[in-house]
């Protein structure tokens, strides 16, 4: 089962339900403001107001969403509460807040004028914050772009969750917007959290130190059952089918590859300190599908680097197959194992090329915190300690490195990387001005399935 924590989407999300993975959680955490004399363009720093305390605006109230206000929570150092939360739909914005403030009763502070709905709730949740506080945003990658570019203006800290944007234009305006916020002093924080894990850390400093020898391969692996997509109910609007079964559509999300396995995608990038010079890919849907969605069954993406090296990534959605989720680390002298199941920190470092529990030589410990709570931790100190910390470039590069290897298979083409991030391909030019009353960007055929790719006849560069 799709074992990262997808969200709790309710009973309309999908036909058939995914299992997820909840964060840990706690609480307590602090910083925040710029007093209100109109020195918010004349300072550029922007940290810890008087009282100290951090102010959160959960925009995107899913499973995702309420477990990061959790991690946020477990990690604090200082006052924090959340003041304000915003999602397109009544019922998971109201289960998230009763969920919340029932475990937070002391941190959870959104009164019914806090709580906004709609396609443009982020804005009135944003702008219910004050410089220095921090902006959740936590729903769906189509939307992340916009919703950054408006917390930036604003003058907001942001955690963002990927993905972070469903094609190549989006990615470019994530850039644009982390530049902007660099020159305010504004940090930003994005949910590639695995870049937190200390093993991680170590293990990378381990390879930089040359224990492993060049590196000559770096394969990862997301093989686990995620069940089909059923048909649309009849009294559910079109549109907001699509919205909350965000996975399961590319304009949404990117699609469940793009979408999820940019973790892994991110791990190859960070072990080779590079970004790929071109990708291929080959994938399909079993001939007994019964999915209506847009995704394809199977994955195999190759990444090729400027040294010439590859990373690989192996995906496969299927129910009663074997199941492995994990990346691996070949060098000229010995492999290393870089993660496990669900992003756990499984570093360890093997005698030779075998990867086996007998053949290990080190391994890092359990870590202390979760990565999901190690990356807000990062975040929260940054705010107050007034230190750089600014993700958005780098998360936006490796969602081009996804969205490469996702065109490759898609298309059957070899995907350069300059083609990528020129491309101006978009699934929804529209996505800014939407409202409930906006057309869908796909549709359905007559049996109720959507637009799947076919190699040799697909584009979406």
């Amino acid at each position: 089962m799709l074992q990262e924590r997808a969200g709790n989407r309710g009973n309309m999300d999908r036909a058939k339900p995914v299992e997820v993975d909840r964060r840990t959680l706690l609480a307590g955490t602090s910083v925040a403001v710029l007093s209100e004399s109109g020195l918010l363009n004349a300072i550029p720093a922007v940290h810890a107001a008087e009282e100290g305390k951090i102010r959160l605006a959960l925009i995107g109230c899913g499973g995702r969403g309420s477990g990061a206000v959790r991690d946020a929570f477990s990690v604090s150092e200082g006052p924090i509460e959340l003041y304000a939360m915003a999602d397109i739909f009544e019922n998971r914005l109201n289960a998230s807040y009763k969920s919340l403030s029932e475990m937070f009763p002391e941190q959870v502070n959104v009164p019914q004028e806090r709580r906004f709905l709609g396609f443009d709730g982020y804005r009135h949740a944003i702008d219910a914050l004050r410089p220095g506080d921090i902006a959740m945003l936590t729903g769906y990658a189509v939307f992340r772009p916009g919703q950054l570019e408006y917390a930036v203006a604003k003058g907001i800290h942001v955690f963002m969750e990927k993905s972070f944007a469903a094609d190549p234009p989006g990615c470019r305006r994530v850039i644009r917007a982390g530049e902007e916020a660099e020159k305010k002093n504004l940090k930003i924080a994005a949910g590639l959290m695995c870049r937190h894990s200390v093993n991680r850390q170590e293990l990378i400093r381990r390879i930089r130190d040359g224990e492993l020898g060049e590196i000559t391969l770096v394969r990862a692996y997301r093989m686990e059952a995620v069940g089909p997509l059923g048909p649309k109910p009849p009294d559910v609007p079109e549109l907001y089918w699509q919205i909350r079964n965000f996975f399961r559509f590319f304009w949404v999300s990117g699609g469940l590859f793009s979408e999820m396995d940019i973790h892994q995608i991110d791990e190859i990038c960070w072990i080779k300190d590079a970004w790929p010079i071109s990708a291929h890919g080959v994938g399909g849907r079993m001939a007994n599908s019964t999915d209506h969605s847009q995704n394809l069954d199977a994955y195999f993406a190759e990444w090729t680097f400027p040294d010439g090296t590859q990373g690989i990534d192996v995906v496969r959605y299927a129910s009663n197959c074997h199941n492995q989720f994990a990346t691996y680390i070949h060098g000229t002298k010995c492999a290393a194992q870089f993660s496990g199941a669900i992003h756990a920190g499984t570093a360890r470092i093997f005698k030779g090329q075998r990867i086996a529990d007998e053949n290990v030589v080190w391994e890092a410990p359990k870590e202390e915190l979760t990565p999901w709570q190690a990356e807000w931790r990062a975040l929260l100190r940054a705010i107050r300690q007034d230190v750089p910390h600014n993700e958005a470039k780098r998360a936006a590069m490796s969602n081009l490195a996804a969205i490469m290897g996702r065109a490759a298979v898609h298309s059957g083409q070899v995907i350069g990387w300059e083609e990528v991030r020129s491309s101006e391909f978009q699934f929804c030019p529209e996505v800014d001005g939407m409202t409930a009353e906006t057309p869908p960007p796909v549709l359905p055929d007559q049996q109720g399935r959507y637009p799947v790719p076919v190699a040799g006849q697909w584009n979406e560069i």
